[in-house]
């Protein structure tokens, strides 16, 4: 929940995307590689609650908040005071958990209010960016230190139902007006305003809590497992070998974290029931993944491009993209973005975002040259028509050029952190209802993309130690 203005760089610190390896969401470094996978290094975001011992709403003087011993005379046995004593505990004990719980709201929704500025002094962000801020910090308060194939603590997944259920209220103030014909008892007929949910929230607000609610039961089903986790470097003391390194397979040799726990599976290997179970989990996990990208990708795709970023958009394509794949993408009869994704050798997702970052550019470079080359008076158009023709076709092609490679380039690294346009949408964006369908898909994208990358790291232990046998 944090997404998130903040910045690493590029204000990349809380914008990210899930990175192919799980990060230590304590750590402070973004506002942008959120993804469980990170943008730069993965979600990483400050987040601090506190709550008071004790209730603004509550006076310490006021004894009827405490209970009292029945009679000066005692029970016989003792029993009875006992019982009545340990009642009235127990309500005391609910008492201050209601008062924490208070508090903690209050403290909350002031945070709102401010726009993160607690100097009270109007400089903080506007309500769309703390709300997606709010909705990444609770991302990686609730799943920052859960590295495992295990179920969520009760009281983080209360936690994380009860303050998004908050978040996402706001969203039901968020309506779009229409007209409808309404017919009165004597035949008259009227035309009357109502209001509804406005359509990209009546769409897609469902969707991602039906697919929230879907990873939470992937996480609960794996209780009382075959396997189990040991801390790197360690020797598992119902294991046949040392594991000195995590099992996950990243992509392009990319380094293990050191501080992920590595799965461990008995001598024998996993039984096939628990097998099937978890390649059934890591392809249900795998849809959501998708799912939520998909609707991530809808949503920035619908916000408003900041003037900052077209400001800084270069004169040319060719010189933001470079004369190779400018030659290849000008030149090439039939375009194939995977040929020449091949051609380019990426070694690492860092030089995938930077390619990312300079495609784009390029093809908003592109399109903005073939809108302006139809912005003419009639006349000019008529006098220039040759020349503007064979200029604006080029334009165009190339920019549906570098839309279909930077798509591949991103289905080839769908770990890959989100680029400057991205963090700058998010940034800039003044729209509650994108920046809370935005940011609950990116965090719902981010855990995703964990569980699947935690259960193949079980799947290839398995498989390890079985073709070892």
């Amino acid at each position: 929940m944090e997404k998130f203005p903040i910045s690493e760089g590029n204000f990349r610190l809380g914008f990210l995307r899930p990175s192919s390896s799980s990060v230590d969401l304590n750590d402070q470094s973004m506002i942008s590689e959120a993804s469980g996978q990170s943008p730069a290094s993965g979600y990483s975001f400050p987040y601090c609650r506190t709550s008071s011992d004790a209730s603004a709403f509550s006076d310490p003087t006021d004894d009827s908040s405490f209970c009292t011993e029945p009679s000066p005379a005692p029970a016989p046995t003792g029993r009875g005071t006992r019982k009545y004593k340990l009642a009235g505990q127990d309500k005391l004990d609910d008492h201050d958990a209601m008062d924490s719980e208070v508090e903690m709201m209050k403290e909350r929704f002031a945070k709102l209010l401010l726009g993160e500025d607690m100097s009270g002094s109007g400089k903080g962000v506007c309500t769309a960016v703390t709300i997606s801020n709010a909705i990444t910090n609770l991302y990686a308060t609730v799943f920052g230190q859960n590295l495992k194939l295990e179920p969520l603590p009760a009281e983080k997944k209360a936690m994380w139902k009860r303050e998004m259920a908050c978040l996402l209220s706001v969203c039901d103030y968020i309506v779009e007006f229409f007209t409808e014909s309404q017919t009165l008892q004597d035949g008259t007929a009227l035309e009357v305003m109502n209001s509804r949910a406005r359509s990209d929230i009546y769409i897609n607000l469902p969707a991602l809590q039906k697919l929230d609610m879907m990873l939470l039961d992937i996480l609960d089903r794996f209780h009382n497992t075959e396997f189990w986790y040991a801390e790197k470097g360690s020797m598992s003391s119902n294991s046949t070998r040392s594991r000195s390194g995590s099992f996950r397979g990243l992509p392009l040799g990319k380094e293990e974290k050191w501080w992920l726990p590595v799965p461990c599976v008995p001598s024998c290997g996993l039984s096939e029931k628990s097998r099937k179970q978890l390649r059934n989990s890591r392809d249900c996990a795998s849809q959501i993944h998708k799912a939520a990208m998909a609707i991530n990708s809808t949503i920035l795709a619908e916000m408003e491009i900041p003037e900052s970023y077209v400001d800084t958009l270069p004169k040319s394509g060719k010189a933001s993209i470079g004369d190779t794949i400018y030659r290849y993408m000008y030149s090439a009869d039939k375009f194939s973005p995977e040929h020449l994704l091949d051609c380019l050798h990426i070694t690492s997702e860092h030089e995938a975002l930077e390619l990312a970052d300079r495609i784009e550019a390029s093809m908003y470079t592109w399109r903005r040259k073939a809108c302006l080359s139809h912005s003419k008076s009639s006349w000019e158009l008529v006098k220039d028509l040759m020349a503007e023709t064979e200029k604006g076709d080029k334009n165009t092609i190339l920019a549906e050029r570098a839309e279909t490679l930077l798509l591949s380039l991103k289905q080839r690294f769908p770990e890959l952190s989100q680029t400057t346009l991205d963090t700058s949408k998010i940034q800039y964006n003044r729209d509650v209802g994108q920046a809370v369908l935005e940011s609950y898909s990116r965090v719902l994208e981010g855990l995703a993309f964990n569980l699947v990358a935690w259960i193949e790291d079980v799947l290839f232990a398995d498989r390890s130690l079985r073709n070892q046998d």
